[in-house]
């Protein structure tokens, strides 16, 4: 099976639940969510080269976890735990592919100074209306997708980046239109920012081949 066909169906099927799936009943808009990231993930197993590496079983790990949070998502904590485990999984697997550049490590820094405006932000929005137990986890998953998306950055590989940053902007608008106030079109901009950075990420597979050998 060739995956060259998968990227149009999966932006086919990614069109179809953002745009014409109701939101009850709720099995079924879950079935219909979970079907663009099967495609990915298949996607990303059809992509993968003869000899695999660790950076791989991590990514198809990642990619798991967080179709289990998308479809836990409603039970807010328990979703934002299974993508939580995802990211640490993403985290591992671009670290293994770590390449030394001090610009990129100088990125820390935006992405630090993001996360504490968000972080402030959000702690403030949630200490207003009362739900101070998810102050920790927020804050904890804020860390880790920063530090998930600083990997990134240090592989060098433009796939990563692209998705690791689209899946900030992802649950940036998910957690503003959630616990700060409302974004128009939010629904829009959430899936389709996410399927995006779930597609690169998986997309990335086939650049790391050898150690040593980054984009492709």
């Amino acid at each position: 099976m060739k995956p060259h066909f998968l990227p149009i169906l999966i932006l086919a099927m990614s069109i179809l639940y953002i745009f014409f799936i109701p939101d009850d009943p709720l099995w079924f808009k879950l079935i219909f969510k979970l079907i663009p990231m099967i495609l990915i993930f298949l996607y990303a197993v059809l992509r993968l080269p003869k000899q695999k590496l660790k950076i791989h079983w991590l990514i198809l790990t990642g990619l798991v976890f967080c179709a289990i949070g998308d479809a836990t998502l409603h039970w807010f904590v328990i979703g934002l735990s299974a993508f939580l485990i995802g990211h640490l999984f993403y985290t591992a697997a671009f670290l293994s592919q770590w390449k030394f550049n001090r610009y990129r490590i100088l990125t820390i820094l935006p992405l630090i100074f993001y996360g504490f405006i968000m972080g402030s932000r959000l702690v403030e929005a949630l200490e207003v209306s009362g739900d101070t137990s998810l102050i920790v986890p927020v804050l904890l998953y804020i860390s880790a997708i920063m530090l998930m998306v600083w990997a990134a950055i240090m592989t060098g590989n433009r796939w990563l980046i692209t998705g690791s940053l689209l899946f900030v902007a992802s649950d940036s608008v998910l957690a503003w239109n959630m616990f700060v106030s409302p974004v128009e079109y939010s629904h829009l901009l959430i899936m389709s920012t996410y399927y995006g950075a779930q597609f690169f990420i998986a997309h990335s597979v086939a650049s790391f081949r050898k150690l040593g050998n980054g984009n492709s």
